[in-house]
């Protein structure tokens, strides 16, 4: 009886398991490889910066340092089961006198400062414009925006520029590691291309960025630029170069370890386990039922030799 019942339990789990791996092979994966709608994030970038100086007219040959705080968070009310939307707020700040990550407008250390409203795709990563959770006056976006889709391949992705405003190509040039990250990594180069520098100033502009990403996260691990920027003329008034912090790229690394662990837990071992111990639990408990009635069809053959002994 024992034996039964032990099958009776093995085929149930057994039957568990199986139906945990289907779930982990045709379900899981569309859950678990979405953007998250909880993002508050706050990426630091430095390098080096040399300005036009308005009042003066003067380009400066030697650079100052210069940081860069990018604060972008998603609006869960605003978004929905495909849809992320962000605020992302940008500051570019010259790192002199102990400058704080953000200034006025009227501080002389202050290079750029921009609020960028858009929405993306949470498995693509695309921008979305065709939906009812932006602003009636959102500047139509296009491209990748701040991540790149899970499982990016090695190809030419469109991404977003904000100078530019429209989505430059970023090509996959080759592989490389981060911190013990596993990236892509993609290029884009960008010349003259026109721009307003300022209100009603145009100008051109040229950028040399590369994007470090995590592939099966599609996690942006580093990103550098080297910027320049110049009046009609050709009289440069800007050459900024910039990439993530140290402390960034060593926080993106383990973020980007611990995701990648999650992934491989619900989309890779959940169905080893669920497919390949579902199995061997059936068998078992098919087993032990089998052996379970063959024991006791001995039983019964053997209890009338006994009764014919004992008379």
């Amino acid at each position: 009886m024992k034996r039964k019942w032990f099958g009776l339990v093995m085929l149930g789990v057994g039957t568990f398991l199986l139906v945990a791996g289907v779930l982990a092979t045709v379900w899981a994966p569309g859950v678990v490889k979405k953007t998250p709608l909880d993002v508050d994030q706050v990426t630091h970038l430095e390098g080096t910066v040399r300005k036009l100086d308005p009042a003066t007219g003067e380009f400066p040959s030697e650079p100052v340092p210069v940081k860069v705080e990018s604060i972008t968070k998603t609006d869960s009310n605003a978004s929905d089961g495909k849809t992320a939307s962000w605020v992302q707020t940008t500051c570019v700040v010259m790192d002199i006198d102990n400058a704080p990550n953000c200034v006025d407008g009227d501080d002389p250390r202050l290079v750029d400062a921009s609020t960028d409203v858009f929405a993306t795709d949470r498995v693509s990563g695309l921008a979305v414009n065709d939906t009812d959770n932006l602003p009636a006056d959102a500047v139509p976006h296009e491209g990748l925006m701040n991540k790149w889709p899970f499982d990016a391949e090695k190809k030419t992705y469109p991404m977003w520029d904000g100078t530019a405003g429209h989505a430059v190509e970023a090509k996959y040039v080759r592989e490389d590691s981060l911190e013990g990250i596993d990236c892509y990594v993609y290029e884009v180069t960008i010349s003259d291309e026109p721009i307003e520098i300022a209100e009603g100033v145009d100008g051109t502009y040229d950028n040399k960025i590369e994007v470090w990403v995590e592939p099966k996260t599609g996690a942006i691990q580093q990103q550098t630029q080297d910027q320049q920027r110049y009046l009609a003329d050709g009289m440069q008034v800007l050459d900024l170069k910039i990439g993530f912090t140290q402390e960034q790229i060593d926080q993106f690394a383990a973020d980007a370890r611990a995701n990648i662990r999650l992934l491989d837990a619900i989309t890779l071992w959940m169905p080893i386990v669920g497919f390949a111990g579902g199995a061997l639990c059936l068998l078992a408990g098919a087993a032990l039922l089998l052996t379970a009635r063959r024991r006791r069809g001995e039983q019964v053959a053997l209890a009338p030799e006994r009764a014919r002994v004992t008379t």
